[in-house]
């Protein structure tokens, strides 16, 4: 591995990052026009920078040890390139001259586990572009960029929770989103409680998931329900003539998104938890999102008596699980639970609280 010294031969002419984040309630409403509740996580990715000293951009991953060099008017290879690349092109659509490149990236929000490593690198490479090229993009500008690359350079058709979070939220606090208006508010987390987030160690791609599939399904089941959205429906009942499996996926977005302003009212960590358990039985069996793993996951965590609720967060189809614990027992329950997940061959691991925040 190359140090960031090393690698620009000094300090380099701007440094910027965002986190990762975790979704507590509010799972596949964004492309549906919907609500969601997601908070910033401890891991963070950082993007250094300076202009190139040639026509071409050079980039190098710290936490992959990977190189990527390509022309300036090229293309990044499959990676973590492209989702730099796409920040990039999304800006120069915008009239944005933006230079050969000498870029350093490292991170240690976990790939694959559910935590939007792809919104924390878009949106730590668009920091440091603006702070480079003095671009006057505000934080919501920035996420719909990001959004907008990581759709068209790496084929997801995403919605726009993820890269708002990376942009917006903070780790002592929920982010309330409206996808359709895109109006924001911070939030407390519930009281005297905390948050432990367990990896079920099975990784996930989103590209290859059946996300998109997912997506296309809501999209079909809006046009027979004659709204704009899912999120125009207000009564779960209404899905009730849908055919299957539309009538499904339709009833998790309806209820989903109930659920999100209940817990907007702040019901209480007991409430809310329950509201989570809520959560992850919509998306297993109405959503089918979830795997074995991430079920036996949010079962061992539930029945811990610190833990209120937990779910699988994220896209699913591996990941991890979130649970909301009494404050001060979320290591603990998280020792617990592992001790037993990974009595067989599996190799699941606490990706919060931190070890520091366990101190």
């Amino acid at each position: 591995m190359i140090s960031l010294h090393d690698y620009f031969g000094g300090a380099p002419a701007v440094r910027a990052s965002a986190p990762g984040r975790v979704n507590l309630l509010g799972e596949h409403t964004d492309y549906n026009e919907g609500f969601m509740l997601p908070t910033a996580t401890a891991q963070r990715t950082e993007v250094a920078l300076a202009p190139a000293a040639d026509e071409h951009h050079q980039w190098y991953s710290a936490t992959l040890d990977r190189h990527v060099r390509f022309a300036r008017d090229g293309h990044a290879p499959p990676g973590f390139g492209r989702y730099i690349e796409g920040c990039i092109r999304m800006l120069e659509a915008r009239a944005v001259v933006v230079p050969p490149l000498r870029l350093y990236v490292r991170s240690d929000v976990p790939v694959g586990a559910g935590l939007s490593s792809s919104a924390a690198l878009e949106l730590a490479t668009l920091r440091a572009l603006r702070s480079l090229l003095g671009l006057a993009l505000d934080d919501v500008v920035l996420a719909l960029i990001g959004q907008e690359a990581e759709v068209r350079y790496a084929q997801v058709n995403c919605g726009v929770m993820d890269q708002m979070a990376a942009s917006l939220a903070d780790s002592e606090h929920m982010l309330f989103l409206d996808a359709r208006s895109l109006q924001f508010a911070l939030l407390p987390l519930p009281a005297d409680a905390e948050l432990l987030v367990v990896d079920s160690g099975v990784a996930r791609s989103l590209a290859a998931s059946k996300y998109n599939e997912r997506r296309r399904e809501c999209e079909a089941a809006a046009r027979l329900l004659g709204v704009a959205a899912l999120r125009d429906v207000a009564e779960v009942d209404l899905v009730e003539r849908l055919p299957q499996p539309l009538r499904r996926r339709a009833r998790h977005v309806v209820s989903e998104n109930r659920r999100v302003l209940q817990a907007c009212a702040q019901p209480g960590a007991a409430e809310f938890g329950r509201l989570m358990r809520q959560s992850h039985a919509s998306l297993r069996d109405d959503y089918e999102v979830s795997i074995g793993e991430l079920d036996t996951l949010a079962e061992l965590l539930c029945a811990q008596p610190e833990v209120y609720g937990a779910r699988l967060t994220g896209a699913g189809f591996g990941g991890a699980c979130v649970a909301l614990c009494r404050r001060g027992q979320g290591a603990a329950a998280g020792r617990a639970v592992l001790a037993r997940y990974n009595a067989g061959a599996r190799q699941g691991r606490v990706l919060l609280p931190l070890p520091a925040q366990q101190a």
